[in-house]
């Protein structure tokens, strides 16, 4: 059973999960050559070697078997377990609770060779689509406050497979990061009665030197204070705080916006190693006013060393307005082939 320690000093909670351990690493990334690499366990007609399938959006064939395009299954070699009781205690001035949550894998293709940038436009929108279904399913259960889609593409990104998927992680803490923003935003509230996400975007798109791309539903900019270069934002126009009440069809353009600009990344940036996270609000509880849902797409160009591990600042060579104008040219030109 992983275990979940809380930080005394920066309240930080952190899973160990030393069962991960076992988890099997890609031979591409470990520069095997094709005739050595093992059998995919996430490819089309792997589906007995996985766990069995949670959700899928299927062309044919009944579940767990050949026929999907997007498929969900839990994790293998999971962070936590959604097995169990919490049973949180104190020892001494610590606090830990047993390791309970979800982590679940999408398989965002049934083929190897296929990048989430390949994607066509329905297939990008229906690994959102099952994202927001998963979370829906999710916070049903009273003991997860938090659900955390994310991505790793590359190596130094932390991917251990390169079959193309994201992961679901649902927990029973509310991250640091996410309390950070939600702890912000209700100050400027309290002092405004106005989002402070919401303010932001207004200023982006009146300032117009860090956006890269805007649609009738969302607005893709890099942030004033990027942490990495090329770190880009994609934000609902609409105030929602919670990710998972999307309708259908938004959810879809969602998909094909972050497909067309993981492309652009990929042609200024030479096909970078990126991480791509969900911020959103706890799943239990009502919509807030005072928090804005947002997806981050943070590449992996330089990477993070002794400054930004020691102090929690960071270095960025690429100013987010050089990042925004780069990337809006590369969306733009290919819309244009397109």
């Amino acid at each position: 059973m992983p275990d979940i320690r809380r930080d005394p000093i920066s309240n930080r909670w952190v899973i160990f999960a030393p069962d991960r351990v076992a988890r099997p690493i890609s031979g591409e990334l470990l520069g095997l050559t094709e005739d050595t690499l093992e059998l995919c366990p996430f490819c089309e007609g792997s589906e007995s070697i996985t766990p069995r399938e949670i959700l899928a959006y299927r062309n044919h064939g009944s579940r767990n078997e050949p026929g999907w395009r997007v498929r969900v299954v839990a994790n293998k070699f999971p962070a936590l377990h959604v097995e169990g009781q919490l049973d949180p205690e104190g020892v001494g001035l610590y606090d830990r609770t047993n390791g309970i949550g979800a982590h679940e894998v999408i398989i965002e293709s049934p083929d190897h060779l296929t990048d989430f940038a390949d994607l066509p436009d329905s297939h990008a929108g229906e690994v959102f689509l099952a994202a927001r279904d998963r979370i829906r399913d999710l916070r049903g259960d009273v003991r997860l406050k938090v659900a955390t889609l994310f991505k790793n593409r590359g190596s130094a990104a932390g991917a251990s497979l390169t079959h193309t998927h994201s992961q679901l992680i649902a927990t029973p803490f509310v991250p640091p990061d996410l309390r950070s923003e939600l702890d912000a935003a209700e100050v400027y509230y309290a002092q405004r009665e106005r989002c402070l996400f919401c303010d932001l975007l207004r200023q982006e798109l009146r300032d117009g030197s860090r956006v890269v791309m805007e649609t009738p539903d969302f607005v893709v900019f890099c942030p004033y204070a990027s942490r990495f270069a090329f770190e880009t934002w994609v934000m609902p126009k609409k105030h929602e705080s919670r990710f998972e009440n999307l309708a259908p069809m938004t959810t879809a353009g969602l998909g094909w916006l972050t497909r067309d600009l993981l492309r652009a990344l990929n042609e200024v940036a030479g096909r970078p190693a990126y991480n791509f996270v969900l911020h959103s609000a706890p799943i239990s509880g009502d919509e807030l006013p005072s928090y804005h849902w947002h997806l981050e797409i943070l590449p992996r160009i330089a990477r993070a060393a002794g400054f930004e591990f020691g102090t929690g600042s960071y270095i960025n060579t690429v100013l987010p307005e050089d990042a925004a104008r780069s990337l809006a040219e590369a969306m733009t030109e290919s819309a244009s082939i397109g």
